[in-house]
This record gives C-alpha cells, structure tokens and sequence, in this order.
C-alpha cells in the first residue's frame, strides 16, 4: 500500500512538470500546492540504494543514475488530496525498485536548450591575448579564479586611504566641516614654518575630504591668507571646471572659507589615492634635489661653484639609474596631450612642474593644482581675462622641456641656464636624437610654439603607448571577468541566504519549510551538505560553482534532492528551482515593502 501511495505522489509531481514545459515556463503555484500536500511524517518503506555524493541526472539520458552503494535508503510521501490525469504522453523507467515517469525528448524544443546553454556563463579562463599582455606587463601575475594579488592588493590599499577617517589628536585644530565638507585628513605634513611655494606665491595645504550631501571624497587645496579682490577672474574657473581629460585632475569648485581661522581660498579637485609627484618618485635623493651634499658646510644652501654642479650632474648620470627612455616617452605623450586639450580650450597650465605631476598609477600622469594661478596672479586692472592667455602658453612648452630635461638626467640642476648645455651633452650619451630635438624644440624661445608641432617629433612612439595601454586594458578586461562571475554567484547566495532557514515570514513560522522554500533548503543541502559514503564532508568548489551556475542559467537538467531524514527524494529542474527562487525572494521583497508602507 506504501509502495502504491508513494507512487502516485511522485506521478502527480512529474506530471506537473511535463505540462509546464509544454505550456510554456515554469510556474509555481501548482508545484507550491502539491509540495505542500506532501506529509513527511509518516514513514512508508521503500528500498532503493543509497546515494553519493553526484546525485545529478543527466542530460543525455533520461534515467536515474545511482551510485554502488548498497546502503538501503527510506523514501515516503503520503497524497492527500488526488490529482488529475496526465495529459502529456510519458514514458517510464523502473530504477532501484522505483518507476521515473519523463517526458519525451520532443517534448523540450531545441530552441529552449540553446537558449539555457548559452546563459551557463561559467568563467572560460583568462583568454590567449590577456595572457600575452600580463606576460608583457605582469609576468609573475597568478592564474586563478579570482582577481590577482597584486592588483587586489593595490586597489585594497587605494581604498584604505580613500576611507581613512581623521586623527583629532594630531591634527586638533583642523575644523569639523569647510563649506560643504567635513572629515578634513592632511595628505601632506605641514611645515613648523609657514613658506610659499617657489611656482605658488601663497602657503598652500592639501586635505582628502568627504562631500556632507554625496559621500564622495575630494581634494581639497587651500590657499592660506588669501582674499579674493576680483570676481573677474571665475571666468577662468568655469572654464577649467568644463575641461575633461584623462590627463588633468578635474576642477570642481572654489570657495572662500574662514574655517581655518583666516581667509583662505580652497580649491576642490577630484581626489586620487595613492598618488605621487614626479619629485617624490624620481627626485627624492638629496644629490637629485640640490645637487650637492657636504656634511663639512655649515651652510648646506649655499651657492655651489658652476664646476661642482657640472661634476654632480656627472656623478648623478654614473650613480643613479637612468630612467627608461620608453618611461620618457610615455610621460612626453601623456603630457603633450594634456596641454593640446588646454591650450585649444583658450587656457594655459601654468604649473608643470615635477612637485605639481602627480603618478596616479602604473606610469599613468595627471596635471593637479590647475586654475589656481589664474587667481592668484589675477590682474584686476586687465578688463579681459584671456589676455595673457598666448603668453602663458609659451611658458608651459618652456616648463615641459625642463621638466623633461630634468627628468632625463634625474637632476633638477640640470634646468639651470649654466647647466643647459651640459645637460643636453649628457642626455645625448644615453637616450636618442629624437628626445634631443623635442628638448630642444621645447627651450628654443625665440619662436612661437605649438604643442601640435611636437607630433611628428614623437611619431610612430604614439603606437608604442597604445599599444601598452591596450595590453593594460587586456589585462584589467581579464580581472574584472572573474569578479563578474563572482558578483553573479554572490547574489544568489544572497538570495538563498535570506530565503533559507527564515524563522517567519507574514506571521507564517512555517514559511520557510513548506512550498518553494522546502525544495530550496534541499537544494541549499545539495550544494553545500553533501557527504561521501563513509559520512565526511564532500567539499568540491566546481560542485559548488556548478549547481549555482544551472541555478542562475535556469536549464532544463534534472537534479535530485534529498532530505535530511532521507525519507524523501524529489527530482526537479533547475528551471524550476530557479522560478522557486525568484518567487521566493519576491515575496519577501514584497513583504519589506509593505512593512515600510505601513
């Protein structure tokens, strides 16, 4: 009578699946009805063999495979309310002293199992070209499924400076907000003695802040004791608030503030963790910076006789490691295009120079503290503000060619007017004639100069760059594939993390036991719980990635699930579980917004 009972019971759940997959996708109110008719209480033997650890059917065949054990195994289920006949013709297979009832092959159109197949996105590795790029750039970089450590490692420390919070013990006179920001930190210590900039004539101090209504971190560079005379001059900071480059920190706004104690002018730009300027990376030995060092002088800045300086320019080109001349060029490039976007804006930058270049990332350049000049040197008796516009081009050419100079003989004397044709000498030994006339070109002063002119001086040095940044993009394409996948399978364990194990839903104390949810704590059992035949734990992550994979592609694949008790067995789709999921979290998505509406 058990054996009769239980066979019905299973009939009527097949045949709801066959009449779904003729009528169209699945739907589960039918299946929620039959599921919770279903009384696992009572215990009505049935032997079959134990399963292992692969409990799937598959595709290609429609029987119920088991494994060899002959551990016996109990499974009932009891029919309270009949169902109706089948309308959809079946075929049946007799396994383990159990009849499966299945649906024809016809029965599933060819179209369906394409579509399904496609949406299994499993992760197909890291593809050839990727590969090719992070052996040109990152040879020693890892093969995994997961983002590579030394990039989750660079981005993990970018976001722990962009979330530092402020230290009101080493910086307590700092205030609470400025404007509309707050949570000030100093990116760079202050001086015990206040001083101007040598290209800013003002103290200058540079803050990470977070916007009060966005949340977003900015840059904040405040001009110390500075009051604005002429709003003539904003005309100059709209326009440097519309210019967008790659290359340039973008302006945001300015404001005058009296939160620090004194009438500053702030400066908002976007703010980049991480970053360096050119003089922290490639100047920062004290023989780079002053170009002399004597423990005997008691006055280390004192003028240095014009033999000395040729002699550490000497000693600077024999000790130090040169910069790679492809380095140069990259930084030529990514200049050059900065400026180009600039000056055909009607602006000038003013401020190249190698504590005003910041390193953002690998070998990547970006413009900072743009705009400020234009109010700080602002002449209030000039009634147009472009006027002196031209002039300020020419200087920014002249500023890069030292800066490239400087940059070729890792030596700041290296730009000085008696040092020029020294340095010039010594540059030529080790990098090409080519670089020669773009330095050349950049500190002639006695023609006017256009940044469109050094294009043929740089040539065919322009694919080089592409051709390293789209290796770059080969590689950053290659990890954010995996986390994709990542991301994908993290919202469904989301989902069935909120679904499974619920205490109640709607007053229900049931809800997560009964209908849908059932099926899907075994499911959950199924990926996660599974155990060898001896009874230890079965870990294998492709078991694991694979059920997850069918879940969230929805295929027509069977799959057997068991309960705890293992006293009933229930073969359903993956298209049916995933309806089961949906409809589940639906319905306490539902049931948090009617809570809020309430």
């Amino acid at each position: 009578m058990g054996i009769i009972l239980y066979m019905v019971a299973r009939e009527v759940m097949i045949l709801v699946f066959f009449k779904r997959q003729t009528e169209g996708p699945p739907i589960t109110n039918s299946l929620n009805k039959t599921l919770s008719n279903l009384s696992l209480s009572d215990t009505l033997p049935v032997t079959l063999k134990k399963t292992g650890a692969s409990e799937f059917i598959p595709r290609s065949s429609p029987a119920l495979h088991f494994s060899n054990s002959t551990s016996p195994l109990t499974v009932t289920a009891q029919l309270k309310n009949s169902s109706p006949t089948p309308t959809v013709p079946t075929y049946q297979e007799y396994v383990g002293g159990t009849t499966y009832f299945y649906a024809p092959p016809e029965a599933v159109s060819n179209d369906e199992e394409v579509v399904s197949n496609a949406a299994v996105t499993l992760y197909p590795g890291t593809p050839a070209h990727a590969k090719t790029a992070m052996a040109h750039l990152a040879p020693n970089a890892d093969t995994s499924y997961y983002i590579s450590n030394q990039l989750r490692l660079e981005i993990q420390h970018k976001n722990n400076l962009t979330l530092m919070q402020p230290d009101p013990n080493l910086c307590p006179d700092l205030p609470l907000e400025v404007d509309n920001y707050h949570e000030l930190v100093p990116l760079e210590p202050l001086p015990a003695v206040p001083k101007a900039h040598l290209i800013i004539p003002y103290q200058t101090s540079t803050y990470k802040a977070t916007h009060i209504k966005t949340g977003m971190r900015y840059c904040l560079r405040r001009v110390h004791g500075f009051r604005l005379a002429n709003s003539k001059c904003m005309v100059l900071v709209d326009m440097w608030k519309k210019l967008n480059h790659s290359n340039i920190v973008q302006l945001r706004e300015v404001f005058t503030t009296k939160a620090f104690g004194d009438q500053s002018m702030v400066f908002v730009y976007d703010y980049h963790p991480d970053s360096e300027t050119l003089l922290a990376r490639h100047f920062s030995s004290p023989e780079a910076v002053n170009g002399y060092t004597d423990s005997f002088s008691s006055n280390p800045n004192a003028p240095r006789p014009y033999s000395h300086s040729k002699n550490s320019l000497l000693r600077q080109q024999h000790t130090s490691s040169m910069l790679p001349e492809t380095t140069i060029w990259s930084y030529v490039i990514q200049l050059t295009g900065a400026l180009a976007v600039v000056h055909a804006a009607n602006l000038a930058v003013r401020v190249i120079d190698p504590s005003k270049v910041l390193l953002t990332g690998r070998l990547r350049l970006q413009l900072s503290s743009t705009g400020i000049l234009d109010l700080l040197t602002f002449d209030s008796s000039s009634n147009n503000p472009l006027s002196l516009i031209p002039h300020y081009q020419q200087e920014d050419l002249t500023a890069l060619g030292k800066l490239i100079l400087a940059l070729a003989c890792r030596s700041l004397i290296a730009v000085q007017r008696d040092n020029l044709q020294t340095s010039l000498d010594l540059m030529s030994r080790t990098y090409s004639a080519d670089l020669r006339n773009v330095i050349l070109y950049l500190l002639t002063t006695k023609q006017v100069r256009s940044v469109v002119d050094l294009m043929p001086m740089i040539g065919a040095r322009y694919y080089s760059q592409l051709d390293t940044v789209q290796y770059h993009n080969d590689i950053l394409q290659s990890e954010l594939a995996k986390e994709m996948e990542n991301g994908r399978i993290c919202r469904l364990l989301v989902k069935l993390g909120t679904i499974n194990e619920r205490p109640e839903l709607n007053m229900d104390p049931s809800w997560s036991e009964t209908g849908d949810r059932y099926m899907l704590k075994l499911f959950r059992d199924h990926i996660f719980h599974q155990v060898t035949e001896d009874g230890r734990p079965f870990l294998d992550m492709a078991h694991v990635i694979h059920c997850l994979n069918k879940l969230d592609a929805g295929t027509h694949e069977k799959v057997c699930l068991m309960s705890r008790d293992e006293q009933s067995v229930l073969v359903v789709t993956y298209a049916e579980l995933k309806a089961c999921l949906d409809q589940s979290f639906a319905e306490i998505v539902a049931s948090t917004h009617k809570s809020s509406l309430e």
